[in-house]
């Protein structure tokens, strides 16, 4: 079992601080209204390319790009890195209940085409009813998780090549039809903490993702969530999504984690503290139990960081330390069963090349690199060029709920 690694995109801006100062002065509600602050990138276009030839560079199989209000389309703006790059993977995310799932499966099918197989796809059930009402969705919690399982069953039902009937609760199809099935067919990736979310894993996904929690709790999650696909007659692999602050030596990166910590003051974390906890996300409860909103004994398990948490929702922890000791990390988890690690740091180009060249020579010289596999291997020959490398491409489902 090799360790998987990937990247992430930042559609909604980058910087080199913990809070969200490229966003809008009022929350992003009127765009004539932008805060000027040293440091901050916009996601361009032109830097994102950047990010993503780099990733591709440095060898991670997949970049992340997440779905919602704040940040660019995640489909329009993959696509477009597809240009750009030759093996990189695109993680991309979107919400089950704003698309028609017939039609979701079209686009990947199409997106395959275009890639040469490089498309992941992460379907982010939600746990924040504001964000969701925004888009149209009046769901609650559990229902959203409910609609979750039938548009994944919906989706593999059109792939099959022959017209597909469903008949549930919140969908009704009558012959669905994905007329070019996508190949390779996206493998799927699911994150859930809720009672609700982890029958959805056990039945429809490849791959349970758990935000970076504790080495012991994500082992209670792993062994949930694998009782319960035994249960369905299956087997689930398992991925985890992290920061990372790797330097030369430990001394070096907890610098640096607290140099992102004195950026917040006290009423910048209480803002945040106050906002993340309205939201239903058992993930995210999960996440702030870690500190408490509190900025004393952020170290929560070694070389586990729970600062980004403060203020930022999603992933909260980063590894901090030195590469042989994030190296240390990631081996400890892959050894409770985690194969994809899907990771990010601020600002996200500087940190991919920290975490490229530094943690994962120490991973391939401790043999958990599949060096001799390309992100590639299995894709097929298209347009009259062949595919350069190996690699299926999964199918991302996330939320973390």
């Amino acid at each position: 079992m090799s360790v998987h690694l990937h990247w992430f995109l930042p559609t909604g801006g980058d910087g080199r601080t913990l809070v969200d100062r490229h966003a809008y002065t009022d929350g992003g509600i009127r765009r004539d209204r932008i805060t000027p602050v040293s440091g901050v990138r916009a996601p361009d276009i032109e830097y994102l390319a950047q990010i993503a030839k780099a990733a591709e560079q440095l060898g991670f199989e997949a970049v992340l790009t997440p779905t919602g209000t704040w940040c660019e389309d995640a489909w329009l703006t993959t696509v477009a890195l597809t240009q750009v790059t030759e093996r990189l993977k695109f993680l991309v995310a979107f919400r089950p209940g704003v698309i028609s799932p017939v039609l979701a499966a079209q686009m990947a099918a199409t997106y395959q085409r275009i890639s040469r197989g490089r498309l992941l796809l992460n379907v982010v059930t939600g746990g924040d009813s504001t964000e969701q009402r925004r888009f149209g969705d009046s769901l609650d919690h559990d229902r959203r998780y409910a609609r979750t399982d039938e548009f994944l069953q919906v989706v593999r039902g059109v792939w099959g090549g022959k017209p597909f009937d469903f008949q549930g609760e919140h969908y009704q199809i009558e012959g669905g039809l994905t007329a070019l099935p996508p190949d390779p067919l996206p493998q799927i990736f699911f994150g859930g903490s809720s009672p609700a979310a982890g029958p959805v894993a056990a039945r429809n996904v490849d791959v349970y993702l758990t935000w970076g929690e504790p080495p012991e709790q994500v082992r209670q999650k792993i062994e949930w969530i694998r009782g319960l696909a035994e249960k369905e007659g299956r087997t689930v692999r398992f991925g985890i999504r992290l920061h990372t602050i790797s330097r030369d030596s430990s001394k070096e990166a907890w610098a640096t984690a607290g140099r992102l910590l004195d950026d917040l003051d006290p009423e910048t974390i209480a803002s945040a503290q106050q906002a993340l906890g309205k939201s239903e996300s058992v993930g995210q409860q999960r996440m702030l139990a870690l500190h408490g909103g509190s900025r004393d004994k952020l170290e929560i398990s070694p070389n586990l960081w729970a600062g980004v948490g403060l203020v930022r929702g999603g992933a909260g922890t980063a590894l901090v330390g030195s590469h042989a000791e994030v190296a240390d990390r990631i081996e400890e988890y892959h050894a409770l069963g985690v194969e994809h690690f899907v990771l990010s740091g601020y600002p996200h180009l500087e940190e991919a090349y920290w975490f490229g060249e530094g943690v994962r020579p120490e991973l391939a010289a401790r043999g958990l690199l599949d060096a001799g596999r390309s992100p590639l291997d299995g894709v097929p020959a298209a347009n009259g060029r062949p595919a350069s490398a190996p690699g299926g491409a999964p199918l991302l489902v996330a939320g973390g709920r």
